[in-house]
C-alpha cells in the first residue's frame, strides 16, 4: 500500500509538471500570435501604353443588294488607303466580315392590321487597327472622318491603350509594396520599443490602373484605364508581422 501511493504520488508529480507545460507554451502562443504588427504597404508607378487598338464602322443602305455590296467595297479601298498613307501597315489593318441586314418599316392600320414593307438592305463592316504606332494611329482616328464628304456613312471610335509588359509592371510593384509594408512595420516596432519578427500573413490588394494626373477613381474590383496614353499603376499589399 505504501509503494503505490508513492507511486501515484510521483505519477501525480509528472502529471502535473506536464500540465504546467503545456499551459505555458499555450500561453506564450497565444501571446505570441495576438502580439503582432499589421501595416498595410503601398506602391506605384507611372508607366507610358506602348499598344493602340483603335476600330470605326461604316455602313451603305439599298433596295438592291449588289448595288450596296458594290458601295461598301468601294468605302473600304477609301478606308484601307486612307490608313496607309497615314504610315498604318496593311498588316495591321483587319476588315470583319461584312454583316447583311434586311429592313423594313412596320405598319398599324386603324383597325389593329400589322403589316411591313421592305426598306433595304443594310451592309456594314467594321475595320479595326492593333498596332505601336500609337501617334499616327491616333492622327489617323482624329482625321478618318475626313472621309465623310467623299460619301462614307462612317463611325469612329476612342483608341484604347495598353501595355506590353504589364505582367513585369505588377510584379515589380508587388516587391516595392512589400518592401514598403516592412518599412512601415519595421517603424512602428522601433517605436514601439521591440523588434520586428517573422512575416505570418500577407495579403495582395487590387491592382489599380488609372489615367497619369487624372481624378479617377479606384474601383472595388481594380480599375483598367485603356483611355489614356500615360497611365499609372498602384497595388498594396496587407501584411502581420510578429512583434518580439
Amino acid at each position: 500500500m505504501k509503494n503505490s501511493g508513492i507511486i501515484i504520488s510521483i505519477i501525480a508529480g509528472i502529471a502535473f509538471v506536464v500540465f504546467a507545460i503545456v499551459l505555458a507554451n499555450a500561453y506564450r502562443y497565444k501571446f505570441k500570435s495576438t502580439n503582432t504588427i499589421n501595416v498595410t504597404g503601398g506602391a506605384k508607378t507611372d508607366f507610358a501604353s506602348d499598344i493602340v487598338k483603335w476600330s470605326a464602322s461604316y455602313n451603305r443602305k439599298s433596295m438592291d443588294l449588289s448595288e450596296a455590296s458594290e458601295q461598301l467595297k468601294r468605302d473600304r479601298d477609301l478606308v484601307r488607303n486612307f490608313l496607309i498613307q497615314k504610315g498604318i501597315s496593311e498588316k495591321e489593318i483587319l476588315f470583319n466580315a461584312v454583316v447583311i441586314n434586311r429592313e423594313f418599316a412596320y405598319h398599324t392600320d386603324a383597325n389593329g392590321n400589322s403589316s411591313n414593307t421592305f426598306t433595304g438592305y443594310n451592309l456594314s463592316q467594321n475595320v479595326s487597327v492593333e498596332s505601336k504606332e500609337l501617334d499616327k494611329v491616333d492622327n489617323a482616328s482624329r482625321e478618318i472622318s475626313t472621309l465623310i464628304s467623299q460619301g462614307i456613312e462612317l463611325s469612329s471610335n476612342t483608341p484604347s491603350y495598353y501595355f506590353s509588359g504589364l505582367e513585369d509592371l505588377k510584379l515589380k510593384l508587388i516587391s516595392m509594396a512589400s518592401q514598403n509594408a516592412r518599412l512601415r512595420a519595421e517603424n512602428i516596432a522601433k517605436e514601439a520599443g521591440s523588434s520586428l519578427g517573422d512575416l505570418v500573413k500577407a495579403d495582395l490588394g487590387i491592382f489599380q490602373i488609372t489615367g497619369q494626373n487624372d481624378n479617377e477613381e479606384f474601383s472595388y474590383g481594380g480599375a483598367f484605364n485603356t483611355t489614356s496614353r500615360n497611365k499609372t499603376a498602384n497595388i498594396t499589399v496587407k501584411a502581420s508581422y510578429l512583434s518580439n
